[in-house]
């Protein structure tokens, strides 16, 4: 991957305490799992930022090696990467999802 695709997405997550980079748009998602991510996060009451990989070729490819993760959805909660789609929503089933998107006080 380019230095300045690291550094876009560097940047992002910097940027935003909790991001999901999916596909499509937190109000248009293109694709199921990305969906389920959105609705996943907004139930448990995060206040978050996305990114549309549909977008920009290189975020959608350079994610991939960025996390060492295969699919989108993507989510990073302080600077974390916490998984994709099934791991968010074993996290939202189980009640942990939403004390880590709680503000910090």
């Amino acid at each position: 991957m380019r230095d300045d695709v690291r550094s876009k997405i560097q940047g992002y997550i910097q940027s935003n305490r909790v991001l999901l980079f999916m596909k499509g748009t937190k109000q248009f998602p293109q694709c199921g799992f990305s969906a389920r991510a959105v609705e996943a996060l907004k139930r448990s009451g995060a206040e978050f930022e996305t990114i549309n990989v549909l977008s920009d070729p290189e975020i959608r490819e350079g994610i991939k090696e960025f996390s060492n993760w295969p699919t989108i959805p993507q989510v990073y909660i302080d600077g974390q990467f916490v998984g994709g789609s099934d791991i968010l929503l074993e996290l939202f089933q189980s009640g942990e999802l939403a004390k880590l998107v709680q503000p910090k006080s």
